[in-house]
C-alpha cells in the first residue's frame, strides 16, 4: 500500500494524472476504506479540474476520518470556488478545529480565507505556515500574494526574496515579484532572461517567466523586447489551456436570440433589493478603478469578483455541462423564475456583501447576463466600463490570468472575442435603453472629478469627497490591478498599444474587419 501511494504522489508531482489515477484505482480496489487513497483521488481530480469527483473524494475522507483537517480544508477550497459559501464556511470551521499545527493545512486554510474574501485572516494563516516551515517556497509565495492584495508591497517583496533564496528559479515567485514594483534597472531582467530560455522549463513556468520579463522590460521602455516576451508567454500559456471558440460563438448567438426586449417585458417582478451594484465589461479596462471610486463611499462595500450570479443560473437551470460557454445554458436560463434567481443570488452573497446598504459585484463577465440581472434584480444598478478596443485587447493579451479569459493568449482569438462582446453590448443598449450606465475608462482616468460624480449620481447616493481619494483605501484588492489602484488616477496606459502597433497587426486586422473603432 505504502509503495503504491508513494508512486501515486510521484506521478501527481510530475503531472502524470492518468498514471496517478490508476494508482488510486488499484489502492481503493484493494482497500475501499483507505483514507489516504481517497485523499489522493481528491488531489488528482482537483488537478484534472474534475470538481465533482474531487468533492466526492474529499467527502469520503472526512466521512472515514472526521478529524482529517486537510480533507476539510480541501473541501472548503472546492466549495468556495464553486460559490457554495455556507458549505465552505462549515468545512473551514472543521479544518480549523482539527488542524494540529500542520503547516500545509494552515497554508490551505489561508487560501480558503482569501477565497472567502478575508485577506487579513488569510495572511495570518499564511504567516503561521511560514513560521513553522520558513523556507517552504509555496508558503512564502502565498504569503507574498496576501501581502500584495493588502497593499503591503514591502512585506510581499521580503517573502519573495526569501523564496528565491531557497529556489532561485521559482517562476511563480519571479512573476509576483515583477508585478509588485516598477523595474528601475535590468538586474532582475537578466535573471528572468536566463530562466525564460531554459529548455527544461514547462509551459506554465515559461508563461510566468515571460510575462514577468515583459512587464519589467515595459517598465524600462524596452518596447520591442517587452512585446517579444509577452508573445512567448502568451504562446506558452495557450499550450496549457483549452478554448472552444465555436462554443463561445454559439453562446453569444443564443444570448441575442432569447433575451429580447419582449422577453424582459414578460418576466414577473424579481427580487426587489436595491443593494447590488454590478460593474461589468472586459478585464483590464478600468473596472477596478470604477469599483474603488464607488467603494470609497461610506454606504458601499466591495464584495469582489463574485461568481454567484452565473452559479445560481447553473444550479437553478439544472445545468451540469462542463463548458464555461454554453448556448444550452442560456436557453435554459431564459425560462427561469427570475424572482427565485434574484433571491438565490442575494442569499448566496449574504456573507460577502458586508454591512453597508450597498455592495459591488465586480465580475466583468456579468455583462453577458445583463437582461437576466434586469429581470432578477430590477433595482440593482449596472455600470459598464468601456475602453478603446485596441488598448482593451492588448491589456488582456499582456496579462497572465489564473483560469479565466482563455481567449486572451492569441491576438486573433482575443480580437474576435472582443468583437462578440462589443456587438452584444450594442444589442443590450438597443433593447434595454437607459437600464445601465456606459462609463469611459479614458474619461474616468483623465478627468476623475466629474466622472466620479456621475457614477455616484447614477447610483442615487449622496456625494462624498472620499470618492476622489480611492487610492487611499486600505481594503484588499485581489485582481490584476492590485498594485495600480494604490496609485491616484493616471493616463499612462491610454493609447499604449501604439507602442506595439506593428506587432499587433493581426489583432488590429480582426477589429477593423468587424468595423470596430481603432482610434
Amino acid at each position: 500500500m505504502a509503495d503504491a501511494l508513494k508512486a501515486g504522489y510521484a506521478h501527481l508531482a510530475r503531472g502524470e494524472l492518468r498514471a496517478a489515477a490508476e494508482c488510486c484505482r488499484r489502492l481503493i480496489g484493494a482497500k475501499p476504506d483507505l483514507v489516504e487513497a481517497h485523499f489522493l483521488v481528491g488531489l488528482v481530480s482537483s488537478e484534472a479540474k474534475d470538481v465533482a469527483t474531487a468533492v466526492q473524494a474529499f467527502g469520503s475522507v472526512t466521512e472515514l476520518q472526521p478529524e482529517h483537517a486537510a480533507g476539510w480544508a480541501q473541501l472548503a477550497k472546492l466549495y468556495a470556488r464553486l460559490g457554495h459559501i455556507r458549505r465552505a464556511e462549515k468545512a473551514l470551521e472543521n479544518a480549523v478545529r482539527n488542524q494540529d499545527e500542520n503547516p500545509a493545512v494552515q497554508d490551505l486554510i489561508g487560501v480558503v480565507c482569501g477565497l472567502l474574501g478575508d485577506q487579513a485572516m488569510a495572511a495570518d494563516w499564511a504567516e503561521k505556515a511560514v513560521a513553522r516551515q520558513p523556507e517552504h517556497v509555496p508558503f512564502l509565495v502565498n504569503l507574498a500574494n496576501n501581502r500584495m492584495f493588502l497593499g503591503d508591497f514591502e512585506a510581499a517583496e521580503i517573502s519573495l526574496r526569501r523564496a528565491l533564496t531557497t529556489d532561485p528559479g521559482n517562476a511563480n515567485a519571479h512573476w509576483v515579484l515583477a508585478n509588485i514594483r516598477k523595474a528601475s534597472n535590468r538586474d532582475h531582467v537578466e535573471t528572468l532572461m536566463g530562466l525564460a530560455h531554459d529548455a527544461t522549463k514547462r509551459n506554465r513556468e515559461l508563461a510566468y517567466l515571460n510575462y514577468a520579463l515583459g512587464k519589467e522590460l515595459e517598465d524600462l521602455e524596452d518596447w520591442d523586447a517587452a512585446f517579444s516576451a509577452f508573445s512567448r508567454g502568451a504562446a506558452a500559456r495557450r499550450e496549457t489551456i483549452r478554448y472552444d471558440e465555436a462554443a463561445e460563438t454559439a453562446m453569444f448567438e443564443a444570448l441575442r436570440d432569447v433575451f429580447t426586449a419582449e422577453w424582459l417585458q414578460t418576466r414577473a417582478t424579481g427580487n426587489a433589493s436595491p443593494a447590488p451594484i454590478f460593474i461589468v465589461g472586459q478585464p483590464r479596462t478600468g473596472t477596478t478603478l470604477a469599483e474603488r471610486v464607488i467603494t470609497s463611499h461610506s454606504k458601499v462595500h466591495s464584495a469582489g469578483e463574485l461568481q454567484q450570479f452565473g452559479r445560481c443560473l447553473r444550479r437553478l437551470s439544472d445545468y451540469e455541462g462542463p463548458g464555461r460557454n454554453s448556448a444550452e445554458l442560456m436557453r435554459a436560463a431564459a425560462k427561469l423564475d427570475c424572482e427565485r434567481l434574484g433571491s438565490a443570488y442575494m442569499m448566496t452573497t449574504g456573507k460577502l456583501r458586508g454591512s453597508t446598504p450597498r455592495f459591488v459585484d465586480k465580475l466583468p463577465t456579468n455583462y453577458r447576463y445583463i437582461p437576466l440581472i434586469l429581470a432578477a434584480l430590477p433595482k440593482a444598478k449596472i455600470i459598464h466600463v468601456v475602453r478603446q478596443p485596441m488598448d482593451a485587447c492588448f491589456a488582456s493579451f499582456k496579462q497572465l490570468f489564473a483560469d479565466a479569459y482563455p481567449h486572451s493568449y492569441d491576438q486573433r482569438e482575443m480580437a474576435r472575442h472582443h468583437v462578440r462582446y462589443f456587438e452584444l453590448m450594442q444589442t443590450w443598449r438597443e433593447r434595454f435603453p437607459g437600464r445601465f450606465l456606459d462609463l469611459s475608462y479614458e474619461d474616468l482616468a483623465s478627468d476623475l472629478g466629474p466622472n466620479a460624480r456621475r457614477l455616484i449620481s447614477f447610483l442615487e447616493l449622496p456625494w462624498e469627497e472620499a470618492c476622489l481619494s480611492f487610492h487611499r483605501q486600505t481594503a484588499a484588492v485581489t485582481t490584476a490591478s492590485a498594485v495600480q489602484v494604490r496609485e491616484s488616477a493616471h493616463t499612462r496606459s491610454i493609447g499604449r498599444w501604439h507602442r506595439y502597433e506593428e506587432q499587433l497587426q493581426a489583432m488590429k486586422d480582426e477589429l477593423e474587419l468587424a468595423g470596430l473603432p481603432i482610434e
